[in-house]
């Protein structure tokens, strides 16, 4: 079935919702949150009284509260409805915010982040289960790739506005203009018309992963976000360490990717055109698999890793829609339990990635992290072309049924 958009090639920002601009937001202040930490953390270490290592604690701890509150409480979008749902965790996190802001120790920072994780792990599949259905028809594809650019919002504006507003007046004052930001989106969501939930909603936070072709897919997010956080995790110190860079070459390399990131929702129509196609998110996770491939016959060369970020932020963005896409589309009465399942598999694959390679980093250094990124990706497309070969068995199945009933 060809998509509507091969109608409609283009679709003017007029004709996007609003809520997609604050959809695009609330990705932004969760993104500048978790990334803008490393970069402030040796003012939060002095302030505190502790080390740079125990406040970096909080970022694991935000990770973890992430997948943990994506997994136990997911299934609440689809039984009380998306945007209630986002309504309520952005409200939830002006409280984390302002307690991060208010630390006086860091323990209670810790705590904190924890919270905020817990929170962001229910609002970003809300805010994924809003973008699928927030566009015009014939244009999710592109709808989800404007709010996608919120990352490229917080890794090109968040981590730098943090670092100067931590130098100007204090980390502290970080955290509370989130604070108003967060309850300026929550108020903004709230008095929306409101989507409903589904009567009756799940019966287990795991319930979803009954929907066939979410396993396969999962599996792919999996082996596409380990790649990403295990290479991007090390790839500042390789820069310093073994390339003799200054620290900012690694603040130079961040902004290539995140332009990158956000340039490809230029794109982005082109996925609302081939999304039906089955092989398209095989080609995209080939895509990637190519770009760690040039890093390891480039790494040596600055200027060539600086040309790959731009196309690997691209890739990532383009390969991140089409696998979103495909898993809301699996069963609308249950794409916020999807999309749980999926944000507690990101991060636990930035768990697993950034651990498991810090292993591999330590031991051998940055090129054998690539080929492992390499291997990860490799496996990823070998479950996408067996899931997209299925899905394309299911779909003739279905076309000669049809064709066989009786009229």
């Amino acid at each position: 079935m060809q998509n509507s958009n091969q109608q409609t090639p283009g679709m003017p920002l007029s004709a996007i919702p609003s809520i997609v601009w604050t959809l695009t937001g609330c990705i932004g202040l969760i993104g500048s949150n978790s990334l803008a930490l490393g970069p402030i953390a040796p003012a939060m270490a002095a302030a505190l009284g502790t080390s740079v290592q125990t406040v970096m604690i909080a970022s694991a701890a935000f990770g973890l509260g992430t997948a943990g509150g994506a997994l136990a409480l997911g299934q609440l979008i689809d039984r009380i409805g998306p945007q209630r749902m986002l309504a309520i965790t952005m409200l939830l996190m002006v409280f984390g915010f302002a307690g991060a802001g208010t630390a006086i120790g860091p323990e209670m920072l810790i705590a904190a982040q924890f919270g905020l994780g817990i929170a962001a792990g229910v609002a970003l599949p809300a805010i994924y289960t809003l973008a699928a259905v927030s566009g015009p028809p014939g244009h999710e594809s592109r709808t989800l790739g404007i709010v996608l650019t919120g990352w490229t919002l917080s890794m090109v504006g968040g981590v730098p506005l943090s670092a100067l507003i931590a130098d100007t007046l204090g980390w502290r004052a970080f955290y509370f203009i989130l604070a108003g930001a967060a309850l300026l989106a929550a108020g903004t969501i709230a008095r929306r018309p409101t989507t409903k939930g589904v009567a009756g909603g799940l019966q287990t936070p795991l319930s979803a992963l009954r929907v066939k072709g979410v396993l396969p897919l999962l599996a792919v997010c999996g082996c596409f976000m380990a790649s990403f956080y295990g290479v991007y995790a090390y790839l500042g110190d390789h820069l310093h360490a073994d390339l003799g860079l200054p620290v900012s070459a690694n603040g130079l390399a961040t902004i290539l990717y995140g332009m990158g990131f956000g340039a490809a929702a230029l794109l982005d129509r082109f996925l609302d055109t081939h999304l039906a196609r089955p092989l398209l998110l095989s080609v995209l996770m080939v895509l990637v698999t190519a770009v760690f491939s040039l890093m390891f016959v480039f790494s040596g060369s600055f200027i060539g890793l600086l040309v790959l970020m731009g196309v690997w932020g691209l890739a990532n963005h383009l390969g991140l829609n089409v696998l979103i896409m495909r898993l809301t589309a699996l069963d609308p009465q249950q794409r916020g339990a999807i999309m749980g399942l999926n944000s507690t598999v990101t991060y636990l694959a930035l768990f697993a990635g950034t651990i498991g390679l810090g292993e591999v980093y330590a031991g051998q250094g940055f090129r054998p992290v690539v080929l492992c990124a390499v291997g990860l990706m490799l496996t990823g497309v070998a479950i996408s072309l067996l899931a997209a070969r299925g899905s394309a068995a299911v779909k003739r199945d279905a076309e000669r049924r049809q064709t066989a009933t009786p009229r």
